[in-house]
């Protein structure tokens, strides 16, 4: 039977309601890896290494990429952001669901990997520009410049929704906890071509 993993990739402008519909995944499936990504950016107040991030020099960072050990990255306002390679290839190989949670940029490196074929993607939006500014402005946490500054990446992430394989307009809480799980489940059952070849190989000559 087939018993590699495979991933669930979710990207969304901030304010989308991401981090909400994570923890109903992290509290839905039990063999799940949510993968960390690294960073050079400091450290805010609360966040823990290892659990929020992976906090590093932009000097290890710039050596990370020359020895290949990012699935992707980006400079993002000054600071870089990667998603580290063995520890994705590690939890597919124990057969895990691997969680991202990474902006168009990353989304389309993941597209020309090597885990592509295993890899399912999900655009989380509010169902306007304007919802998402109103949520912006009442979670309190930025000052008007940085949500403008949101709202403007917001505008050129949308022009690539059409290139993920499913879109969720995350208006109702609880329709899109129950529409989050199942992509989850979806994306469990996705097999690369390898995996397909192999089982019809035994499928065929198994007496």
């Amino acid at each position: 039977m087939f018993k590699r993993g495979a991933c669930l990739l979710l990207s969304g402008p901030s304010g989308a309601g991401k981090s909400t519909l994570i923890g109903e995944l992290l509290r839905e499936f039990d063999d799940i890896y949510f993968s960390i990504s690294t960073t050079t950016r400091k450290r805010r107040e609360g966040e823990v290494e290892g659990r929020d991030y992976y906090f590093v020099s932009p000097q290890e960072f710039r050596e990370g990429i020359e020895k290949g050990l990012f699935l992707e990255w980006a400079e993002v306002h000054g600071n870089y952001y990667g998603t580290s390679l063995q520890p994705v290839l590690q939890a597919l190989e124990e057969g895990k669901l691997v969680l991202f949670d990474i902006d168009v940029q990353g989304f389309l490196s993941v597209k020309k990997s090597p885990i592509a074929s295993v890899t399912t993607s999900v655009f989380i939006t509010p169902p306007s520009l304007e919802e998402l500014k109103r949520r912006l402005e009442e979670r309190g946490s930025d000052d008007p410049a940085t949500i403008e500054r949101r709202l403007e990446n917001a505008r050129r992430e949308i022009e690539y929704m059409g290139e993920y394989d499913y879109i969720l307009v995350n208006d109702d809480l609880e329709r899109s906890r129950r529409e989050i799980v199942a992509f989850g489940t979806v994306a469990r059952l996705k097999r690369d071509r390898e995996e397909v070849e192999a089982f019809i190989e035994r499928w065929i000559h198994t007496h």
